[in-house]
């Protein structure tokens, strides 16, 4: 089926602090991802995140290539959707779906606008229409959510079952579902999506498979054992050190 076109680190060397964008990288992460991190275009407020969120690493997990078509979810303010746009090139496209419903007419449009309007991030796509509304098929390589995935619980009007059926049937057969979140205490499932923003890992899990997803890798690449998950994500200093999850679903491709 036509693919739809619709939306929506640091290092320490000789004692000096190295640019993320420019760290060396494991020698499993391809060099136009390696690229993609280092690229000059990208704003000093997102390298200086690189050395704790680790993207090379995060996206050689997923598997992200030149010519793929991503489907990006609650892309904030493209931290990742500058990076994916450089990977897949301009054979490829990063698209964004809403998954509320869309801002009202006098509303200010979302900060991913902005990167979409810049010539340097032409293949990506913003649509200001909902994902469950438009049901794209068998359209996508990778769908990509990171550290949002938890917020889908708390969305008036948005079930869970939905949107990942809605994910499933975007993806072509053999399509990549990365979902990254910040991890909850064991065995809470649900219960501090709202307050906390954090999820159970096994939440996600069952969840996701339900929907017909095979669960296809697990990385323990941002894990922080030091994090009792019980603070919320955004305060003290446990911001940008949370324990995270890094899983990897597969559609079928039969």
């Amino acid at each position: 089926m036509q693919r739809a076109s619709l939306l929506t680190v640091a290092v320490l060397a000789a004692g000096l602090a190295i640019p993320a964008a420019r760290a060396a990288h494991p020698a499993g992460v391809p060099p136009y991802i390696k690229a993609a991190v280092a690229d000059k275009a990208r704003p000093t407020a997102d390298t200086e995140r690189d050395a704790n969120r680790k993207p090379a690493e995060t996206l050689a997990f997923a598997g992200v290539k030149p010519g793929d078509w991503v489907l990006e979810i609650a892309p904030g303010k493209g931290y990742y959707t500058r990076m994916l746009s450089a990977v897949v090139g301009p054979k490829g496209e990063v698209t964004s779906y809403l998954v509320s419903q869309p801002p009202k007419a006098d509303a200010p449009p979302p900060p991913i606008a902005a990167v979409a309007a810049e010539p340097h991030y032409s293949n990506v796509k913003v649509h200001l229409l909902r994902l469950v509304d438009v049901r794209p098929t068998n359209s996508f390589d990778v769908v990509w959510t990171t550290q949002n995935y938890h917020d889908i619980h708390n969305i008036e009007g948005v079930d869970v079952a939905t949107f990942n059926r809605a994910v499933f049937a975007a993806l072509k057969p053999g399509g990549i579902f990365l979902v990254l979140d910040h991890s909850a205490e064991v065995g809470s499932g649900s219960r501090d999506t709202k307050t906390l923003h954090r999820i159970d890992e096994a939440t996600v899990k069952q969840e996701v498979t339900a929907a017909g997803f095979e669960l296809v890798g697990e990385s323990n690449l941002l894990r922080n054992k030091n994090d009792p998950r019980t603070a919320k994500v955004f305060e003290g200093s446990i911001q940008g050190h949370t324990d995270q999850f890094l899983l990897k679903f597969r559609k079928p491709a039969k």
